[in-house]
């Protein structure tokens, strides 16, 4: 049942992860953590965690239990539907220590995860992700044992997080006519510029599947039956309607959309005047 887990790590996990590298201590090899978020039928969706204070030794490992205890609990006031789902690791590979670390997370939660991430990038030029799950090994009445066993693990994110993703993509590579302010990053867009700038990578990707479309049916591609059911899907989701319907439909929204505009703008002077008035009355 375990091994149809699939785990679902979200970017500020693993944003949070490579900041406390970072910022750990210059003895420090390895940084361990917390996972926190939810469980529901075989997937582990991971939105939070932190760091976890510990030492490494040759034959032992110390780690700051009652601290981490205390962390989840603060956290658990905050966000009440984020539990423990298992622990997280700096590296590409599964220690000796591993099996130690998990057994206290497997006394908090059931099946816990453990996440290794590749923070060095030593041969790569990607950051490594991997996802495992104890399984139980021995015969019965024996010796027992455990083994690390390779789950699936996805990237996912809510649309705000898309948002600052994107933003943090484009302090990489800028486009033409756009610098860099003066604290060295990029300023958000205005909503327009994100309008224009959708659009054209809509335009892109409409490119790139009547490309395939066109390859396919010319024999120069082999069909895949997946991408084919999602095709199908999108053409039926866009509503029958003519291009004169369509221009009077966004043309009626653009007038709704301008007219919240407008009162949000009144409103807000209107408060700004109540505001100067109830000053002038009380002086």
């Amino acid at each position: 049942m375990a091994l149809n887990l699939i785990v679902k790590v979200h970017p500020v996990v693993l944003f949070q992860i490579v900041d406390a590298y970072e910022r750990r201590n210059a003895d420090t090899h390895r940084v361990i953590g917390t996972l926190l978020g939810t469980v529901e039928k075989g997937i582990v969706e991971v939105t939070n965690c932190f760091c976890v204070p510990h030492k490494e030794y040759a034959d032992q490992v110390e780690a700051e239990l009652n601290y981490a205890m205390d962390l989840y609990d603060l956290n658990h006031r905050v966000n009440a539907q984020e539990s423990i789902v298992g622990w997280w690791a700096t590296g590409k590979e599964v220690t000796n220590h591993s099996s130690v670390i998990h057994e206290y997370y497997a006394r908090e939660c059931n099946n816990p995860v453990h996440l290794t991430l590749d923070t060095t990038m030593a041969n790569t030029t990607r950051m490594g992700i991997k996802a495992y799950v104890c399984v139980q090994l021995g015969v019965p009445n024996g010796k027992q044992g455990c083994m690390f066993t390779p789950v699936r693990v996805q990237v996912t994110s809510y649309e705000p997080e898309i948002v600052g993703l994107q933003l943090c993509a484009k302090t990489q590579t800028l486009p033409p006519g756009q610098a860099l302010s003066k604290q060295g990053g990029v300023e958000p867009m205005l909503d327009l510029a994100q309008i224009a700038e959708a659009s054209t990578k809509l335009l892109t990707l409409v490119d790139q599947v009547l490309n395939y479309v066109d390859d396919v049916l010319a024999g120069k591609q082999i069909a895949d039956n997946q991408v084919g059911r999602a095709l199908l899907d999108m053409v039926h989701s866009v509503p029958k309607m003519s291009a004169d319907q369509f221009d009077q439909m966004f043309n009626s929204n653009v007038k709704d959309l301008l007219m919240v505009v407008a009162l949000s703008q009144l409103i807000k002077t209107q408060l700004q005047l109540n505001e100067k008035l109830t000053l002038l009355t009380t002086l």
